[in-house]
């Protein structure tokens, strides 16, 4: 049913092929793995097809290994008229303890879907989301206002391009 899937999770094992020189997760790998769990959820809440327009807020917390259990959760905390938000966790731990390690936070972000209509190739309305709880209602403040800081530094980088220092 749509807008009935509010939070989604991947899991799965970091594999070789996704390090750096220095042996740890690519963050570009990170990144990925945050727009490929943010569009399922996204999808699962529209249940249309949905493009990524804005991530915010990313901090890469603490690196990912090689063979490390990894959990990709994504969960949403505001709604537009067709604009999707999510608070995104990367967390990881050693698959080897039998359970008794503790995941650590390894990247947190906000990122943002708007869902599409596939016919007319124009964003299309999405179920609206409520908040609930007071935890609901703090990660949607947080996610609104991590949008407003990533849409400041736009401004910001905009500005910079037209006046093109040492020109």
């Amino acid at each position: 049913m749509i807008g009935q899937q509010r939070e989604l999770t991947f899991r799965f094992l970091a594999e070789p092929t996704d390090v750096n020189y220095g042996g740890k997760v690519h963050g570009g790998v990170v990144m990925r793995w945050i727009d490929q769990a943010g569009y399922a959820a996204a999808v699962g809440w529209s249940g249309r097809y949905s493009v990524t327009v804005a991530v915010g807020g990313i901090r890469f917390v603490a690196p990912i290994r090689i063979s490390d259990l990894v959990t990709v959760t994504a969960k949403l905390v505001y709604t537009g008229s067709s604009s999707m938000h999510f608070a995104v966790d990367v967390r990881a731990r050693d698959p080897g303890m039998h359970g008794l390690s503790e995941s650590r936070l390894c990247t947190h972000c906000v990122i943002v879907f708007v869902a599409m209509d596939e016919a007319t190739n124009r964003p299309a309305t999405v179920p609206s989301w409520t908040p609930q709880t007071e935890e609901d209602r703090l990660l949607s403040e947080y996610a609104t206002k991590v949008m407003e800081l990533s849409k400041g530094i736009e401004r910001t980088v905009a500005e910079f391009a037209v006046v093109k220092p040492g020109q």
